[in-house]
């Protein structure tokens, strides 16, 4: 896949630069792996917005991916690579031999027609997925689990990988893209591979009408607001704020560590990279 730019016909067309999607399945979906895709725009259960500027976007069916790849000494072959649009990497429709379909994260480089298996004690193979303990040190993985059986939840997005950096007794040390270190239970699946679409980072919107496609709503500096509606408001003609910045609760967006889980920090080797 490659990055597709438009001439500048229009001031939207002269910015636009998309994922040229050539080579996916054109079809519609597979309808037994589908679900309705209900719309939070950002409301809770209440009806009140806990998550602002969301809202609107076009209406999509869910795909029902299957992230725990728990079908075990059976071939599958990869039918179809498609565009998700719940997701920024690709998915890919196998047939297993007894005929029956899963949606699985599509990795870079797999083909139609290709052949892939789960389980312990098989090929290093892009799109295999097997145990932490039967990968070599080295190897690029992701839908990595964090608890054996629990369907996996590192490494999901497109382009993104982690690697396996050692073995300490039962457990496996993965080096995430943060730059953390963290402990895995070497029982834990794995999928061999780089994700798919490693494009999408360099995609530009081009139009505000795109973002709303997306459902993202237009977002308002809090510098521009009143101070009843934020904390950075008022003041006389044009403001910083007057105080290091905050979201519209207080809470300080400048640093602040808000993680608070002592419980798994006996997994953490190495905290991840400061930015810079």
């Amino acid at each position: 896949m490659s990055l597709k730019s438009f001439k500048p016909y229009t001031k939207s067309t002269r910015g636009t630069i998309i994922v040229d999607r050539t080579g996916l399945w054109k079809g519609k979906p597979y309808k037994p792996l589908t679900s309705v895709n209900y719309s939070s725009k950002g409301r809770n259960n209440a009806g009140r917005i806990t998550s602002r500027n969301h809202g609107g976007g076009h209406k999509q069916k869910y795909r029902n991916i299957d992230f725990y790849r728990k079908k075990f000494k059976m071939k599958a072959e990869v039918e179809t690579i498609e565009y998700d649009p719940n997701r920024s990497c690709y998915i890919m429709l196998v047939k297993f031999e007894d005929g029956q379909k899963f949606y699985y994260l599509a990795p870079q480089n797999i083909k139609v027609g290709d052949k892939i298996e789960n389980g312990p004690n098989i090929e290093i193979k892009t799109g295999n997925c097997l145990p932490l303990q039967d990968i070599p040190v080295g190897i690029n993985i992701h839908n990595v689990e964090l608890q054996p059986g629990a369907g996996g939840k590192i490494a999901r997005s497109a382009g993104t990988s982690v690697t396996i950096s050692g073995i300490d007794g039962n457990y496996s040390l993965i080096k995430m893209a943060s730059g953390e270190v963290r402990k895995i239970d070497s029982r834990s699946l794995a999928t061999i591979g780089v994700l798919s679409n490693p494009d999408q980072k360099n995609i530009k919107i081009g139009k505000a009408g795109r973002s709303r496609w997306l459902g993202r709503r237009p977002h308002t500096r809090g510098v521009v607001k009143n101070p009843v509606d934020h904390p950075h408001g008022g003041g006389e003609g044009k403001s910083a704020g007057g105080r290091h910045p905050v979201s519209p609760t207080g809470q300080s967006a400048k640093g602040l560590k808000t993680r608070d889980n002592k419980r798994t920090d006996k997994f953490i080797v190495r905290r991840r990279k400061k930015r810079g």
